[in-house]
Protein backbone atom coordinates (compact mmCIF):
# COMPACT_ATOMS: atom_id res chain seq x y z
CA UNK A 1 0.00 0.00 0.00
CA UNK A 2 1.42 3.37 -1.01
CA UNK A 3 1.83 5.81 1.84
CA UNK A 4 1.23 9.55 1.60
CA UNK A 5 4.41 11.60 1.35
CA UNK A 6 5.13 15.21 0.57
CA UNK A 7 7.83 15.65 -2.05
CA UNK A 8 10.60 18.02 -0.94
CA UNK A 9 11.19 20.53 -3.73
CA UNK A 10 13.77 22.60 -1.84
CA UNK A 11 16.51 21.81 -4.36
CA UNK A 12 14.40 22.71 -7.40
CA UNK A 13 12.42 25.82 -8.37
CA UNK A 14 8.71 25.40 -7.51
CA UNK A 15 6.91 23.32 -10.11
CA UNK A 16 3.91 25.64 -9.81
CA UNK A 17 6.00 28.47 -11.26
CA UNK A 18 6.87 26.44 -14.33
CA UNK A 19 3.25 25.46 -14.90
CA UNK A 20 2.00 29.04 -14.53
CA UNK A 21 4.51 30.57 -16.93
CA UNK A 22 3.40 28.33 -19.79
CA UNK A 23 0.56 30.72 -20.63
CA UNK A 24 3.06 33.43 -21.66
CA UNK A 25 3.68 32.60 -25.31
CA UNK A 26 4.32 36.15 -26.49
CA UNK A 27 8.03 36.53 -25.78
CA UNK A 28 9.86 35.85 -29.06
CA UNK A 29 13.56 36.17 -29.83
CA UNK A 30 13.81 39.28 -32.04
CA UNK A 31 17.15 38.13 -33.45
CA UNK A 32 19.99 40.43 -34.51
CA UNK A 33 21.59 41.53 -37.78
CA UNK A 34 24.04 38.95 -39.10
CA UNK A 35 27.38 39.43 -37.31
CA UNK A 36 30.16 37.22 -38.77
CA UNK A 37 32.48 38.26 -35.94
CA UNK A 38 30.32 36.45 -33.39
CA UNK A 39 30.78 33.27 -35.42
CA UNK A 40 34.48 33.63 -36.19
CA UNK A 41 35.28 34.12 -32.51
CA UNK A 42 33.96 30.66 -31.58
CA UNK A 43 36.52 27.95 -30.81
CA UNK A 44 35.53 24.80 -28.91
CA UNK A 45 37.94 22.67 -26.86
CA UNK A 46 36.34 19.25 -27.39
CA UNK A 47 38.49 17.54 -24.74
CA UNK A 48 37.44 20.08 -22.11
CA UNK A 49 33.81 19.59 -23.08
CA UNK A 50 34.12 15.83 -22.59
CA UNK A 51 35.81 16.27 -19.20
CA UNK A 52 33.08 18.63 -18.01
CA UNK A 53 30.22 16.31 -18.93
CA UNK A 54 32.00 13.20 -17.60
CA UNK A 55 32.49 14.92 -14.25
CA UNK A 56 28.82 15.84 -14.17
CA UNK A 57 27.68 12.23 -14.48
CA UNK A 58 30.15 11.04 -11.83
CA UNK A 59 29.72 13.89 -9.35
CA UNK A 60 26.07 14.82 -9.00
CA UNK A 61 23.38 12.63 -7.49
CA UNK A 62 19.79 13.41 -6.55
CA UNK A 63 18.20 11.11 -3.96
CA UNK A 64 14.81 10.33 -2.45
CA UNK A 65 12.40 13.30 -2.18
CA UNK A 66 14.65 15.56 -4.22
CA UNK A 67 14.91 13.03 -7.03
CA UNK A 68 11.12 12.67 -7.16
CA UNK A 69 10.69 16.45 -7.29
CA UNK A 70 13.17 16.77 -10.15
CA UNK A 71 11.49 13.95 -12.05
CA UNK A 72 8.16 15.78 -11.79
CA UNK A 73 9.97 18.82 -13.14
CA UNK A 74 11.25 16.75 -16.06
CA UNK A 75 7.69 15.69 -16.89
CA UNK A 76 6.59 19.34 -17.08
CA UNK A 77 9.38 19.99 -19.61
CA UNK A 78 8.51 17.22 -22.08
CA UNK A 79 7.39 17.63 -25.66
CA UNK A 80 5.42 14.39 -25.75
CA UNK A 81 6.00 13.23 -29.31
CA UNK A 82 4.73 10.88 -31.97
CA UNK A 83 6.37 11.09 -35.41
CA UNK A 84 5.63 7.79 -37.08
CA UNK A 85 4.48 6.98 -40.57
CA UNK A 86 1.61 4.97 -39.09
CA UNK A 87 0.29 7.73 -36.80
CA UNK A 88 -3.50 7.82 -36.64
CA UNK A 89 -5.95 10.33 -35.13
CA UNK A 90 -6.67 7.77 -32.41
CA UNK A 91 -3.00 7.50 -31.44
CA UNK A 92 -2.64 11.29 -31.33
CA UNK A 93 -5.76 11.64 -29.17
CA UNK A 94 -4.38 9.08 -26.71
CA UNK A 95 -1.08 10.96 -26.62
CA UNK A 96 -2.92 14.20 -25.87
CA UNK A 97 -4.85 12.50 -23.08
CA UNK A 98 -1.55 11.37 -21.57
CA UNK A 99 -0.15 14.90 -21.93
CA UNK A 100 -3.06 16.19 -19.83
CA UNK A 101 -2.46 13.51 -17.17
CA UNK A 102 1.15 12.39 -17.58
CA UNK A 103 1.52 10.66 -14.21
CA UNK A 104 -1.09 8.33 -12.73
CA UNK A 105 -3.29 10.04 -10.17
CA UNK A 106 -2.63 7.43 -7.46
CA UNK A 107 1.11 8.15 -7.75
CA UNK A 108 0.58 11.92 -7.58
CA UNK A 109 -1.70 11.50 -4.56
CA UNK A 110 0.91 9.40 -2.76
CA UNK A 111 3.49 12.10 -3.50
CA UNK A 112 1.22 14.87 -2.25
CA UNK A 113 1.50 16.44 -5.70
CA UNK A 114 -2.03 16.09 -7.06
CA UNK A 115 -2.69 19.85 -6.74
CA UNK A 116 0.16 20.83 -9.09
CA UNK A 117 -1.91 20.58 -12.26
CA UNK A 118 0.97 18.68 -13.83
CA UNK A 119 0.99 18.38 -17.63
CA UNK A 120 3.68 17.95 -20.24
CA UNK A 121 5.20 21.02 -21.88
CA UNK A 122 3.70 20.35 -25.32
CA UNK A 123 2.56 17.66 -27.74
CA UNK A 124 4.65 17.36 -30.92
CA UNK A 125 3.20 15.90 -34.14
CA UNK A 126 3.41 16.04 -37.92
CA UNK A 127 1.44 18.77 -39.70
CA UNK A 128 -1.35 16.40 -40.75
CA UNK A 129 -2.15 15.74 -37.07
CA UNK A 130 -2.05 19.34 -35.83
CA UNK A 131 -5.81 19.94 -35.97
CA UNK A 132 -6.49 16.63 -34.21
CA UNK A 133 -4.07 17.53 -31.42
CA UNK A 134 -5.35 21.10 -31.07
CA UNK A 135 -8.91 19.81 -30.67
CA UNK A 136 -7.88 17.14 -28.17
CA UNK A 137 -5.93 19.65 -26.05
CA UNK A 138 -8.55 22.41 -26.09
CA UNK A 139 -8.79 24.12 -22.71
CA UNK A 140 -5.67 22.46 -21.31
CA UNK A 141 -3.18 25.25 -22.03
CA UNK A 142 -0.83 22.67 -23.55
CA UNK A 143 0.58 23.96 -26.87
CA UNK A 144 0.82 21.85 -30.01
CA UNK A 145 4.23 21.77 -31.69
CA UNK A 146 4.48 20.79 -35.36
CA UNK A 147 7.62 19.49 -37.03
CA UNK A 148 8.04 21.30 -40.31
CA UNK A 149 10.32 22.32 -43.20
CA UNK A 150 10.39 18.85 -44.80
CA UNK A 151 11.33 17.21 -41.49
CA UNK A 152 13.66 15.41 -40.98
CA UNK A 153 15.90 15.86 -44.05
CA UNK A 154 15.01 19.45 -45.09
CA UNK A 155 15.42 18.59 -48.77
CA UNK A 156 12.24 20.15 -50.20
CA UNK A 157 12.25 23.52 -52.05
CA UNK A 158 12.35 26.51 -49.70
CA UNK A 159 8.88 27.76 -50.68
CA UNK A 160 7.42 24.32 -49.90
CA UNK A 161 9.03 24.39 -46.47
CA UNK A 162 7.73 27.89 -45.77
CA UNK A 163 4.23 26.94 -46.90
CA UNK A 164 4.28 24.00 -44.48
CA UNK A 165 5.13 26.33 -41.59
CA UNK A 166 2.31 28.71 -42.50
CA UNK A 167 -0.17 25.84 -42.81
CA UNK A 168 0.74 24.45 -39.38
CA UNK A 169 0.40 27.88 -37.75
CA UNK A 170 -2.98 28.36 -39.45
CA UNK A 171 -4.07 24.95 -38.11
CA UNK A 172 -3.33 26.04 -34.54
CA UNK A 173 0.27 25.04 -33.84
CA UNK A 174 1.78 27.42 -31.29
CA UNK A 175 5.30 26.05 -31.79
CA UNK A 176 7.14 25.04 -34.95
CA UNK A 177 10.14 22.70 -34.87
CA UNK A 178 12.11 23.51 -38.02
CA UNK A 179 15.21 21.83 -39.43
CA UNK A 180 18.16 23.55 -41.07
CA UNK A 181 19.95 22.79 -44.32
CA UNK A 182 23.00 20.91 -43.03
CA UNK A 183 25.21 21.59 -46.03
CA UNK A 184 25.19 25.30 -45.17
CA UNK A 185 26.99 24.35 -41.97
CA UNK A 186 29.31 21.79 -43.56
CA UNK A 187 30.41 24.33 -46.19
CA UNK A 188 30.64 27.16 -43.64
CA UNK A 189 28.03 29.22 -45.53
CA UNK A 190 26.83 31.03 -42.43
CA UNK A 191 25.08 33.83 -44.28
CA UNK A 192 22.94 31.33 -46.21
CA UNK A 193 22.03 29.58 -42.95
CA UNK A 194 21.12 32.92 -41.36
CA UNK A 195 18.91 33.91 -44.31
CA UNK A 196 17.16 30.53 -44.30
CA UNK A 197 16.33 30.68 -40.59
CA UNK A 198 15.21 34.31 -40.91
CA UNK A 199 12.75 33.19 -43.60
CA UNK A 200 11.50 30.45 -41.26
CA UNK A 201 11.15 33.01 -38.46
CA UNK A 202 9.00 35.27 -40.62
CA UNK A 203 6.76 32.37 -41.69
CA UNK A 204 6.26 31.33 -38.04
CA UNK A 205 4.67 34.68 -37.16
CA UNK A 206 3.74 34.61 -33.48
CA UNK A 207 4.45 30.90 -33.09
CA UNK A 208 7.59 29.95 -31.19
CA UNK A 209 10.32 28.56 -33.45
CA UNK A 210 12.45 25.66 -32.22
CA UNK A 211 15.42 25.22 -34.55
CA UNK A 212 16.83 21.71 -35.01
CA UNK A 213 20.50 21.79 -36.01
CA UNK A 214 20.99 17.99 -36.28
CA UNK A 215 24.20 17.88 -34.28
CA UNK A 216 25.02 14.29 -35.25
CA UNK A 217 25.43 15.36 -38.88
CA UNK A 218 27.55 18.51 -38.35
CA UNK A 219 30.95 16.78 -38.04
CA UNK A 220 32.60 18.97 -35.37
CA UNK A 221 31.86 20.72 -32.08
CA UNK A 222 32.88 24.01 -33.70
CA UNK A 223 30.19 23.52 -36.32
CA UNK A 224 27.62 22.77 -33.62
CA UNK A 225 28.54 25.95 -31.74
CA UNK A 226 28.61 28.19 -34.80
CA UNK A 227 25.32 26.85 -36.17
CA UNK A 228 23.73 27.46 -32.77
CA UNK A 229 24.88 31.07 -32.70
CA UNK A 230 23.77 31.79 -36.27
CA UNK A 231 20.32 30.32 -35.65
CA UNK A 232 19.87 32.46 -32.54
CA UNK A 233 20.94 35.56 -34.45
CA UNK A 234 18.26 34.69 -37.01
CA UNK A 235 15.52 34.56 -34.37
CA UNK A 236 15.36 30.99 -33.01
CA UNK A 237 13.39 30.87 -29.74
CA UNK A 238 14.86 27.44 -28.95
CA UNK A 239 17.81 25.55 -30.35
CA UNK A 240 17.33 21.79 -30.50
CA UNK A 241 19.92 19.05 -30.89
CA UNK A 242 18.32 16.57 -33.26
CA UNK A 243 15.34 15.29 -35.16
CA UNK A 244 15.61 12.05 -33.20
CA UNK A 245 16.13 10.20 -36.47
CA UNK A 246 19.87 10.64 -36.99
CA UNK A 247 22.39 7.92 -36.18
CA UNK A 248 23.64 10.12 -33.29
CA UNK A 249 21.16 12.36 -31.49
CA UNK A 250 21.32 14.26 -28.20
CA UNK A 251 24.45 13.80 -26.08
CA UNK A 252 25.65 15.68 -23.03
CA UNK A 253 28.79 17.03 -24.81
CA UNK A 254 26.94 18.60 -27.74
CA UNK A 255 24.30 19.83 -25.33
CA UNK A 256 26.95 21.58 -23.24
CA UNK A 257 28.32 23.29 -26.35
CA UNK A 258 24.84 24.52 -27.32
CA UNK A 259 24.06 25.64 -23.76
CA UNK A 260 27.29 27.65 -23.64
CA UNK A 261 26.25 29.35 -26.89
CA UNK A 262 22.89 30.22 -25.32
CA UNK A 263 24.75 31.76 -22.41
CA UNK A 264 26.98 33.70 -24.78
CA UNK A 265 23.99 34.95 -26.77
CA UNK A 266 22.39 36.13 -23.53
CA UNK A 267 25.59 38.04 -22.69
CA UNK A 268 25.62 39.67 -26.14
CA UNK A 269 21.91 40.49 -26.46
CA UNK A 270 20.34 40.15 -22.97
CA UNK A 271 17.82 37.74 -24.51
CA UNK A 272 17.12 34.22 -23.24
CA UNK A 273 16.87 31.37 -25.78
CA UNK A 274 15.58 27.92 -24.85
CA UNK A 275 17.20 24.52 -25.29
CA UNK A 276 15.74 21.15 -26.33
CA UNK A 277 17.69 17.87 -26.36
CA UNK A 278 15.90 15.29 -28.50
CA UNK A 279 16.63 11.70 -29.44
CA UNK A 280 18.32 9.26 -27.10
CA UNK A 281 16.98 10.79 -23.86
CA UNK A 282 14.99 7.78 -22.73
CA UNK A 283 15.69 7.16 -19.04
CA UNK A 284 14.88 9.02 -15.84
CA UNK A 285 18.60 9.15 -15.03
CA UNK A 286 19.29 10.83 -18.40
CA UNK A 287 16.68 13.49 -17.67
CA UNK A 288 18.25 14.30 -14.30
CA UNK A 289 21.69 14.70 -15.89
CA UNK A 290 20.28 17.23 -18.36
CA UNK A 291 18.39 19.15 -15.68
CA UNK A 292 21.49 19.41 -13.49
CA UNK A 293 23.54 20.56 -16.51
CA UNK A 294 20.97 23.26 -17.25
CA UNK A 295 20.88 24.42 -13.62
CA UNK A 296 24.65 24.65 -13.34
CA UNK A 297 25.27 26.31 -16.71
CA UNK A 298 22.24 28.58 -17.16
CA UNK A 299 20.50 28.80 -13.79
CA UNK A 300 17.03 28.24 -12.41
CA UNK A 301 15.28 30.49 -14.96
CA UNK A 302 15.86 27.80 -17.61
CA UNK A 303 14.35 25.01 -15.48
CA UNK A 304 10.84 25.26 -16.85
CA UNK A 305 8.99 24.51 -20.10
CA UNK A 306 9.24 28.10 -21.34
CA UNK A 307 13.03 27.65 -21.78
CA UNK A 308 13.74 23.93 -21.59
CA UNK A 309 12.14 20.90 -23.24
CA UNK A 310 12.89 17.24 -23.76
CA UNK A 311 11.96 15.69 -27.07
CA UNK A 312 10.40 12.58 -25.56
CA UNK A 313 8.44 9.49 -26.44
CA UNK A 314 9.65 6.63 -24.19
CA UNK A 315 11.08 8.90 -21.45
CA UNK A 316 7.74 9.47 -19.73
CA UNK A 317 7.16 5.76 -19.19
CA UNK A 318 10.48 5.34 -17.36
CA UNK A 319 9.94 8.43 -15.19
CA UNK A 320 6.48 7.25 -14.16
CA UNK A 321 7.93 3.84 -13.32
CA UNK A 322 10.65 5.44 -11.16
CA UNK A 323 8.07 7.57 -9.35
CA UNK A 324 6.02 4.48 -8.56
CA UNK A 325 9.16 2.83 -7.18
CA UNK A 326 9.73 5.89 -4.99
CA UNK A 327 6.18 5.55 -3.62
CA UNK A 328 5.95 1.76 -3.19
CA UNK A 329 9.55 0.56 -3.00
CA UNK A 330 8.92 -1.84 -5.88
CA UNK A 331 9.51 -1.67 -9.62
CA UNK A 332 6.50 -2.46 -11.77
CA UNK A 333 6.46 -3.83 -15.28
CA UNK A 334 7.04 -1.21 -17.96
CA UNK A 335 3.73 -2.00 -19.65
CA UNK A 336 1.91 -0.59 -16.60
CA UNK A 337 3.15 2.87 -17.62
CA UNK A 338 2.23 3.43 -21.26
CA UNK A 339 3.05 6.84 -22.67
CA UNK A 340 -0.42 7.08 -24.21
Amino acid sequence: MAKMMKVDTSQAPPLEAAVAVRDDHDLLNPGTPFNPGWVEDIHINASAVERRTDSLKNRRSLKKDWQAAWLLRAVSCMDLTTLSGDDTPGRVKRLCSKARNPVRQDILKALGAQSLGLTTGAVCVYHSMVETAVTALKGSGIPVAAVSTAFPACMAPLETRLAEIRASVAAGAMEIDIVITRHFVLTQNWRALYDEVCAYRKACGKAHMKTIISTGQLATMNNVAKASMVCMMAGADFIKTSTGMEAVNATLPVSLVMIRMIRRYRELTEFKVGFKPAGGVSSARDSLNYLVLIKEELGDKWLGPELFRFGASSLLGDIERQLEHFVTGHYSASHRHPIA
